[in-house]
Parts: structure tokens; sequence; C-alpha cells
């Protein structure tokens, strides 16, 4: 996998990360009011796992994966031309998904071209720097927003306002499509790969990801090709049914606090330059903080620590109502805002590192890359449903509907407690069987 390669995704992701807030800012530019974020948000999240499915398997069978991932950036490109032209609210929520259809199914094409042309003993590294280079362009998209958004003001609008920066993000898509031109393998260098192994080879890379930290709508990175969900759910056991249970409500929580966040800081009074700032924070908090949150998981119960990650997150939610409503849009009210989405943001490398360890020790061996799929699935479907429910309570009140998306959080991280609980009851009266692979007292694979 070359360094050019590598920088096409990148440069796709720059766009793409930019697009993830400057669209919902447009959309409020329009007119558009919580509930029509919420519309543009569930939108997005519902065409994820059909287009990872489904591309992902038409690239699996045809072995043109260059071909799908040049598409992919072509439609993320294409849309974000368009969209500034668009004068309705309706037709940006179909360009907005068309963005998001083309990212989701692009996701698993690019993870399988990453290891096509590699040794299987290199899967996990490879698929580890795709991850590390995605997330880059991700936040240099946040960051391009929040400079072009501070040029504006200071221009007064000769940089070309919001307008302006879609045509810039989607030139990013078109160096992606450039660079992918010139350095992506092409058929001949491309061969089948094994789904188990890929699987295995995705559970052990880095599966981080800086995007899901403020936008926890789009599938993840796992291989689709094989996911059956009425085969899985019969071999599913009841404590992995409970948990999947507990992430529906925590993602259903995190998308209603996002969706109609745009809006409610906009209507605060903040400046475009200052919400990409805040989304950037958050970002980067956790990145910072994922080798660490990775540590203390290995010291500790990932239970437990999950769920005092998806405590913290529930009550910052509703704590950005409460301190913007406190102090606005002043210079006390954006470094308090600040400091709650860098909490939000740490809270988010909590869950990553733990949500994938839980579902693996959950889950029967043979069902590991299956399992991880539908957390994924269910992340994204829950994220539409959380969309329209955060959108519509956010037109009644904003500190309603971040209270209840916290609410929702919440009651995830009691779920994932009572869980943590029985399972432990159970290893006490059954010292006999196997030990726990993180350490006394953890959840550990029936």
């Amino acid at each position: 996998m070359s360094r050019g390669w590598l920088l096409s995704w990148a440069a796709g992701s720059v766009a793409l990360g930019g697009a993830s807030l400057v669209v919902p800012l447009y959309v409020v530019s329009l007119g558009g009011d919580s509930f029509a974020l919420g519309l543009l948000a569930s939108a997005a999240a519902f065409v994820g796992v059909p287009g990872a499915l489904v591309f992902g398997r038409l690239a699996d069978r045809t072995g043109h994966y260059r071909a799908f991932v040049l598409a992919a950036l072509l439609i993320v490109s294409g849309m974000l031309v368009v969209i500034p032209l668009l004068p309705t609210i309706s037709s940006v929520i179909a360009a907005n998904a068309a963005i998001w259809f083309a990212f989701a199914a692009g996701t698993p094409v690019v993870t399988l071209l990453a290891v096509s042309t590699a040794p299987e003993t290199q899967w996990s590294t490879q698929i580890a720097e795709l991850n590390k280079y995605q997330g880059i362009g991700w936040a240099l998209g946040l960051l391009l927003g929040a400079i072009w958004g501070a040029v504006t003001a200071y221009t007064g609008g000769l940089a070309g306002g919001t307008a302006g920066l879609f045509y810039v993000l989607a030139g990013f898509g078109g160096i992606g499509i450039v660079l992918g031109a010139r350095y992506l393998p092409g058929a001949s260098q491309e061969r089948s790969v094994s789904e188990t192994k890929l699987k295995r080879a995705i559970r052990q890379a880095d599966r981080f990801s800086i995007r899901a930290v403020t936008f926890p709508l789009t599938v993840g990175r796992a291989d689709y090709r094989s996911l059956h969900p009425g085969r899985l759910v019969d071999r599913f056991t009841p404590t992995l049914a409970v948990y999947f249970f507990a992430v529906t409500l925590f993602f259903l929580g995190f998308s209603a606090f996002f969706a109609p966040l745009p809006a409610f800081l906009a209507d605060s009074g903040f400046t475009d330059d200052q919400i990409f700032a805040f989304y950037l924070i958050s970002s980067l908090a956790s990145a910072v903080f994922f080798t660490g949150a990775g540590t203390i998981a290995g010291r500790m119960d990932v239970a437990v620590f999950q769920a005092i990650g998806l405590g913290i997150r529930g009550l910052a939610m509703p704590a950005v109502a409460v301190g913007v409503l406190a102090l606005g849009s002043t210079s006390t009210g954006v470094v308090v805002t600040a400091g709650i989405f860098a909490a939000i943001g740490f809270t988010w490398s909590v869950i990553a590192v733990t949500g994938g360890t839980i579902v693996t020790q959950l889950s029967p061996a043979a069902l590991h890359g299956e399992a991880l799929g539908v957390y994924a699935a269910l992340g994204a479907f829950a994220g539409g449903i959380g969309s329209i429910l955060g959108g519509r309570l956010g037109t009644e009140s904003y500190l309603l509907a971040f209270a209840v998306a916290g609410g929702f959080v919440l009651l995830g991280a009691g779920l994932v407690v009572v869980l943590q609980r029985c399972r432990t009851g159970q290893n006490s009266e059954k010292p006999t069987e196997r030990e726990s692979s993180v350490g006394t007292g953890s959840i550990e694979a029936e």
C-alpha cells in the first residue's frame, strides 16, 4: 500500500470531515430547524448499511476494488459542488445522503483493497495505517472549516463564505480522485481476500474512528460480505443480545444529541468557525486520550470502564445546553462549551476502546467478525432513529432534546453495569470455568 494510495483516501476524508458539519450549517442558513437537521442526519445514517453491504459484495465478486473507490470519491466531490447550488432543504438532504452512501459504500471496499496486495501477516498493520490517514484527513477537514469561517468573517465574505468552503472541500475530493487514479492498484494486481482472515485482521487492528466522535451515524470498518443478520440472531448468546440492546440505547442517545446540535449552536450566536472549532476540539481530545484509554482498559474491567465513559458523556450532553443557555456565546461561554466538547471527545475514546472488546468477549469465537459487523450496523440504525427523535424534540426545546439524549446514554450505561454484575455473579458461582481474558470479574465469551 503506497503512500500515494493513503494520501488519496486521506484527501477524500478531508472532504468528508468538512462536509459532516458544513452541510448541516448550510441547512440552517436555508432556514432549516432542528427537525430538518434530524432528517438530514437520519437519511445519512439509514443509507450506510445498504451501501456497505452492496458495494462490499459487488467489489468482492468483480475484483475491481479500484473502480468502486474512485466512484465513491467522485460522488462525494460531485455532491459537494452541487449542494451550494440547491435552493431547498429536501434537495440538500438527498444530496447529503448520496455523500454518506458513497462513504459507507467505499469504506469496506477500501479496506479490502488495503489488504488485497499485502501478505496476511501485514493486514492488521495495513488497516491500522489506513485508519490513521482517514482520521487525519477528517480532522483536517474540520480544521479547514474553522479556518475558512474565520477568514470569511475577517474579510467580510470575500473568501466566498459557505459556498466557497464547499468548493474547496470538493477540490480535496478531486485530489483524492487524481491520486487514486495514479496510485490505486489496478485489477491485475488484485486478488481474493479470505473473509475469516480479514475479520481477524480488523479485530486486531486499531478500530478507533475519529469521525465517530461527533458523527456517530455511519457504519464502521467491518467485513460485511457475509453478514446475514437472521442467521446470526439464532446463534447470538443472551448476554450479547442484552449488550446489543445497550448499544442501541446509547447510540440512539449520541445521535439524538448531535443531530440538532449545529442548529442549537448557531441559534445561540456562535459563528461557523467557532462551531467547527468545537467539533475539532472534541475529535482531537479523543485522539489524544485514545492510547491512555487503551492502557486503562487493560488494567480494569472493560464493562465498568465503558459505563464510566458513557456516564460522563450522558451528563455532558445536557451540560452543553445548560452552559450555553446560561453563558451564551460570550468569551466565557466559548471556553466552557469548548471544555464540555473536550470531555465528550475524551469519553468517545473510552467507548471506542471498550466496545469492540466487549462484543468480542461476549460472542462465540466463530462469530466474532459477524458480531462486530452487527455492532457497527446497530450504531448506524440507532443513529437514524435517534436523529429524528433529537431533531423533533429540539423544535420544542433544545434542553429537552439533550436531556433525553443523555438519558438514553445513561440507560445504556446502566444496562452495561447490570450485564457486568450478572456475568460476575455467574463467574463466581462457577469457579471451574475458564478465566476471563481481561481480568477478575470482567465479561468473558460464552
